[in-house]
């Protein structure tokens, strides 16, 4: 248990692995750490690790049910599901996927994201409350929250905006919630089965985290004492489980026409939602890549999907109606549904390997890691390579489970490979081979860099950079931090330079014609803290900036 933990009289710690497919929690008191308590209590869906991470709406965009219970049920001519909408994949829109779901008029993704937490919230204090009725939440329990590797500053900013909204903490920026990536998570809950596979301290390994959005990758190497050191920069894309759903409606699409499935996406997502749950329970999830096996699957549009019929046109039509709207999927079709997602889990990891130069076991987890054609895909690739690939027990919940001992122990990684790299605006005199657009009054600001891309940071590793004014009545100096994902850049506006946030410091006037200010970046296990010291005064200005992970 850490000096921070106690420190501020933490009891409980708390995660919150907010999936885009499926969410789920544990937490566990800090008296008893080997303790953890994943929750396998959801309404009407007991005994599984996660719950679905799904919203029902009236058609006043009131939110109706949460979980499983807003999962669409088979549709039925008796049982109306008008006015209603399920709403799910929301999560995508805090990162970069072009995938994004068609939300119902009158609902952000905000609000979506804010509706959920509140839920899973309410359910997490109420488990604590049962545990030690006189816990204070919003005082006595450390919060985690699980990130995908390609989160930037914006969507934890966001991420922290719906936290407070959904009640889960009480100011913004509270020192309660933290932020670790999953596969950061998952390698520090894979160090609990290392012993098992006979790794020892030296020994690397790589964590491939397999979601339903997106899969993330992490190599590590295991240090004395537990302790884990980043050896490849993270990676990840958007290619989870999910995306073998888009392509079940892209094979479905052939079948009935594309404007078909778009008009009942639009108009009755519910339907929709229902028949691509059937193709995960019958096909999606039995599949195992071996033809031997394999039984073609008869998908009865009139049993799944009803209202499908009435959009279908043409050729389509003919052909649906012939074959008494009855889709046959065989084994290469349900191949060719995996394979594009696939391949591009087994492109991230060659990727991942190709920078390490020794790797002794693979870990797989995540919920689409337990796909066995996933799992033989990877095994025929990599078995020459990696002399051990695992898939942990209950891989769906190593996430989470390694989220509240991150929360208990936040040294255990000691170090950390830069994504990006970052930097300040500076004003120096303008030179004549300087850019004549950019000058101002003979001065020009440029890019000073301050930490560069692939720089290997110990947690809590300073910078530094000395900069003056440009100017002797210069009262204010400007100590914005940018990124870029280029090893420099030589001015702020770069393509791909960003602004990562703003910092200003008042410079009084001393006397020092120089007043010089020590700029300092402290790299911390989630955010990055600025310290800008007057050297003529003394006077230190501090603020902290999100960790671009």
């Amino acid at each position: 248990m850490s000096e921070t933990i106690d420190s501020k009289d933490i009891r409980v710690v708390a995660a919150i692995d907010f999936g885009t497919t499926y969410s789920g929690f544990a937490y566990v008191h800090a008296k008893n750490p080997q303790e953890i308590k994943t929750n396998t209590e959801w309404q009407d869906n007991d005994g599984r690790f996660k719950t679905p991470t799904v919203l029902l709406y009236d058609e006043n965009m009131v939110l109706k049910e949460w979980g499983h219970p807003a999962l669409a049920e088979r549709p039925t001519r008796k049982k109306s599901t008008t006015g209603v909408r399920p709403v799910e994949l929301f999560k995508l829109y805090l990162g970069s996927s072009n995938h994004k779901p068609k939300l119902p008029p009158g609902l952000y993704y905000k609000q979506a994201i804010s509706d959920y937490l509140g839920k899973i919230g309410e359910k997490l204090k109420t488990s604590l409350k049962v545990s030690w009725p006189r816990l204070e939440f919003y005082r006595q329990v450390l919060l985690i929250f699980t990130i995908p590797a390609e989160f930037d500053s914006n969507a934890i900013g966001i991420m922290r905006e719906c936290a407070l909204k959904a009640n889960l903490i009480e100011e913004r920026d509270s020192q309660n919630l933290l932020f670790t990536t999953e596969p950061e998570a998952a390698a520090i809950h894979c160090i609990k089965t290392l012993p098992e596979h006979d790794l020892k301290t030296g020994a690397s390994f790589m964590v491939v985290d397999c979601g339903g959005g997106t899969v993330d990758l992490t190599t590590r190497k295991l240090l004395a004492g537990g302790k884990l050191s980043e050896i490849t920069e993270r990676t990840g894309d958007y290619c989870g489980g999910s995306f073998v759903d888009r392509e079940f409606l892209k094979f479905l699409g052939k079948k009935v026409g594309d404007s078909a499935i778009k008009l009942v996406e639009e108009n009755h997502y519910g339907q929709l939602q229902y028949m691509v749950q059937e193709f995960c329970r019958r096909v999606k999830i039995p599949f195992t890549g071996n033809p031997d096996v394999y039984k073609s699957f008869e998908l009865d549009i009139e049993d799944v999907c009803p209202v499908l019929m009435q959009y279908v046109r043409g050729e389509e039509k003919d052909k649906m109606e012939e074959n008494k709207w009855v889709v046959i999927i065989d084994f290469s079709d349900v191949k060719a549904m995996f394979d594009p997602v696939v391949d591009r889990i087994i492109r991230l990891i060659r990727n991942q390997l190709d920078s390490c130069s020794d790797c002794s076991a693979m870990f797989l987890v995540g919920g689409f890691s337990e796909s066995k054609y996933l799992q033989s895909r990877i095994h025929r690739e990599f078995d020459r390579e990696v002399e051990n690939i695992s898939v942990p027990t209950h891989p769906i919940s190593a996430i989470v489970k390694g989220a509240v001992q991150f929360g208990l122990k936040q040294g255990t990684i000691v170090d950390r490979i830069l994504k990006w790299t970052y930097g300040t605006d500076v004003c120096r005199n303008w030179l004549p081979t300087d850019p004549e657009d950019k000058k101002i009054d003979d001065k020009i600001v440029t890019f000073s860099r301050l930490a560069k891309k692939g720089t290997r940071m110990t947690v809590d590793d300073k910078v530094y950079g000395m900069y003056t004014p440009g100017s002797k009545f210069q009262s204010k100096m400007g100590l914005d931090l940018y990124i870029t994902e280029e090893e420099d850049a030589q001015f702020c506006d770069d393509s791909g330079v960003t602004l990562l946030g703003k910092f200003s410091i008042d410079l009084p006037f001393t006397g020092d014609e120089e007043r010089s200010v020590i700029y300092t970046l402290q790299f911390g296990m989630v955010e990055i803290l600025a310290t800008a010291i007057n050297a003529s005064t003394g006077q230190r200005y501090m603020t902290t900036f999100d960790l671009e992970f």
